[in-house]
């Protein structure tokens, strides 16, 4: 993920990975000079930013893609889970890159990860109160901290002071509630330098890239069947933060259509095959080189534009800031949450929502809370998310639309007034009722359409509901007026 202030994560030397674990003042010193080259980091493509170009870039379409990903479309909503040895700090998932943490110092918390209450059972209750359907849980992220049993790494739960596989614990907790299983998975590792400069550091970037192949395929091999593996970091374009480059004396962000063209390479279609071939239904996400079955948008921000052509999802925060646990961070509101569910499945994509458990492993109390309000909020109206897709009727102002079979659901996040007014439809209208309280009035013409809405209570989305003659599915996508808004 990117950090909070949106840098993008990602990292050889004739030093190999043991050698620079060992020597911690090799490792402070490392980390020290990277604060040197803050300014250009700022300037490189943010995460996102890259993942961008990969929008427009084809998802799988081999003959069972389509049947891969059939259930995550009609689940729409997911619990993401951030959680660690940085848990144990409380400033989020990238506080030892952000306070220059060195490696040494870092892995000291290892000792110290003993969280005695964990209790997978609890969170999936958490995501089946909020509505969700499936979960992803950060099996290891860029600080290189393995939840799960790896005995070639010396830096995992299983040698922690804990002794234990949380990855195991949580994998037989979601599927006995009977939700789908997702695992988060970095390939880089700040703990490795090649992952930065992978032609200066060649064996290193090597030795990281063989973690991720084993590392990859012990998941894959022994924790029973996956659903998702949501990668972050991976890919060459992803390399030394989106591309930093030492040209003309200074460090320099890449520019954004030059693409990596060093002679390393992740190898990500041999790993991603492997992983195909263990898991043969799961699905992965578009942050390596692989063929992805889905795209990812990161942030509140990156809702983006509407999109059919694609699986897609947005992944953000519960909470403002961090996405591992942030001590004090304030929750978004109830009303904040709708609008990115209904925004995100509105556009035809997902929502993967995000909390970082306490370092004792609960999830505090206050989200919780908020996640079930969702989950409220969804037993009353999920049948206009659940199993839908999104329009016909394109986002603008007046909100977004979904549908299923023959009935088209308007959500009307920001009327104007009593009177919604719509391009005409090529689909005659049966029946026309309000979910969300009050009634709903429909007249159409070959003009338009216009839904006059009475004792409607205030609610975040007006939810109207448009019985057709016609399955929705066969209406071509329409664009509704979108107010311009001028620079002040």
């Amino acid at each position: 993920m990117r950090d909070e202030d949106g840098f993008v994560k990602k990292y050889d030397s004739g030093v190999t990975r043991r050698g620079f674990l060992r020597n911690s003042t090799l490792a402070a010193t490392y980390l020290s000079q990277a604060s040197l080259w803050g300014n250009a980091l700022a300037l490189a493509p943010a995460a996102h930013s890259l993942a961008a170009d990969a929008h427009d870039a084809e998802t799988a379409s081999d003959s069972e893609a389509a049947a891969r990903i059939a259930w995550w479309r009609d689940a729409k909503f997911g619990l993401f889970m951030h959680w660690g040895v940085y848990s144990i700090l409380g400033r989020g998932e990238w506080v030892q890159w952000k306070e220059q943490i060195s490696v040494g110092e870092y892995a000291k918390l290892a000792a110290q990860f003993n969280p005695d209450h964990f209790d997978p059972d609890s969170w999936t209750a958490v995501a089946k109160s909020a509505g969700m359907k499936y979960c992803v849980l950060t099996a290891r992220h860029h600080d290189g901290f393995a939840l799960f049993d790896d005995p070639a790494s010396d830096f995992t739960a299983m040698k922690s002071a804990a002794h234990h596989d949380f990855v195991a614990d949580y994998v037989r907790a979601v599927r006995k509630a009977g939700l789908k299983v997702g695992l988060y998975y970095s390939p880089l590792d700040w703990r490795y330098p090649g992952f930065f400069f992978p032609d200066l550091y060649r064996p290193n970037a090597e030795e990281l890239r063989e973690q991720y192949h084993r590392q990859l395929n012990q998941l894959a091999s022994n924790y029973g069947p996956l659903d998702i593996v949501w990668f972050d970091g991976g890919g060459e374009d992803w390399m030394g933060f989106g591309g930093v480059n030492f040209t003309s004396g200074k460090w320099q962000g890449r520019p954004r259509p030059e693409h990596y063209s060093g002679t390393f390479s992740w190898q990500d279609e041999q790993a991603i095959g492997n992983l195909r071939r263990l898991q043969p239904t799961v699905i992965i996400n578009d942050r390596t080189d692989a063929v992805p079955d889905f795209h990812s948008r990161e942030g509140d921000r990156a809702m983006g534009a509407f999109n059919n052509q694609q699986p897609w999802e947005l992944c953000t925060t519960l909470s403002e800031g961090a996405w591992g646990y942030q001590a004090g961070a304030k929750v978004k509101s109830l009303d904040a949450c709708i609008r990115l569910l209904v925004g995100a499945v509105g556009r035809d994509g997902n929502l993967l929502l995000n909390v970082g458990p306490h370092p004792d492993g609960q999830i505090d109390p206050e989200h919780a809370k908020r996640l079930s309000e969702v989950g409220d909020w969804l037993k009353q109206f999920g049948v206009s998310i659940y199993g839908t897709r999104g329009g016909p009727y394109l986002p603008g102002d007046f909100g977004v639309s979904t549908y299923r079979d023959k009935t088209i659901y308007l959500h009307i996040l920001k009327p104007a007034g009593p009177v919604v007014s719509l391009p005409a439809l090529p689909a005659k209208i049966l029946n026309c009722s309000c979910l969300t309280g009050g009634s709903a009035a429909c007249k159409q013409t070959s003009d338009g359409v216009a839904i006059r809405l009475s004792g409607n209570p205030d609610v975040t989305d007006t939810a109207v509901a448009l019985t057709l003659e016609s399955p929705a599915a066969q209406i071509t996508p329409i664009a509704t007026p979108i107010q311009e808004v001028k620079p002040g």
